[in-house]
């Protein structure tokens, strides 16, 4: 082959691909355009490549799902990787948690903490529901645990709610920490008036993760714990989170 044809087959190949490059952003930017003019609450970045050739996934906060190439068809559940026995939604919704916990400052939330803390949770937690109550009542072992625990308030039964009227008594209490353990036990406590847009904010982010139930823990990494947990067992599921991250 002489050095002008391999050259021009280089070029053929380089605007080939170039070609076809071009020919999948564009039917990326319809698929966006189609998802996002249906859909209110999808942007067009809510839309990206995803694993499998020919499907896009579909990402905003809790919702995952795939729609094909053509933006027909969409589906909705569980994307598994077999070879590698890996749960792929999940772990696109771990990713989304891993960043909003990231973006949580301390301060937004009402902290218990030991003074060398192992290992940081973020509880959300209703002030009603009996196992959020249980989880409290043990506090001080999942401090002596290592576990600091970041509670948010989530009254789950939204803002007409008895929850959501205490909750927001706890933020604006001085002493939020006495506050919120009063609450759980049903005891009166000093507070004041002031701006509970906060418990707003938390409800919407929870609504954001997809919790379905209190309390629910996410780990710092976007596991998501829906439920109670013994201080011992989420020390546990700690360390072994904590060392899959390492390998």
């Amino acid at each position: 082959m002489s050095r002008i044809t391999a050259i021009f087959f280089a070029l053929l190949t380089v605007f080939s691909f170039g070609s076809a490059s071009a020919a999948e952003d564009a039917q990326l930017e319809a698929v966006r355009a189609k998802i996002s003019a249906m859909f209110d609450e999808i942007g067009a970045e809510n839309v990206n490549e995803s694993p499998v050739d020919g499907w896009y996934t579909v990402h905003k906060g809790s919702i995952v799902a795939y729609v094909s190439a053509d933006g027909r068809y969409l589906l909705q559940g569980d994307l598994i990787d077999l070879d590698n026995q890996l749960n792929l939604s999940e772990q696109t919704r771990n990713d989304a948690r891993k960043l909003l916990m990231s973006s949580l400052a301390d301060d937004q939330t009402i902290m218990f903490s030991p003074v060398d803390p192992k290992f940081r949770v973020t509880v959300f937690t209703d002030v009603d529901c009996t196992y959020c109550r249980k989880l409290h009542s043990e506090i001080d072992e999942y401090l002596a645990q290592g576990i600091a625990v970041r509670y948010i308030l989530y009254p789950r039964n939204g803002p007409a709610s008895r929850a959501w009227s205490v909750s927001e008594d706890v933020w604006c209490a001085r002493d939020r920490n006495r506050a919120l353990t009063a609450a759980k036990l049903d005891r009166d406590f000093e507070t004041q008036k002031c701006d509970a847009s906060a418990v707003t904010k938390q409800y919407m982010l929870g609504q954001d993760i997809g919790l379905t139930g209190t309390p629910a823990i996410v780990f710092d990494d976007g596991t998501l714990v829906s439920g109670y947990l013994p201080p011992a067992a989420l020390a546990s599921r700690l360390q072994l989170s904590k060392q899959l991250a390492k390998n």
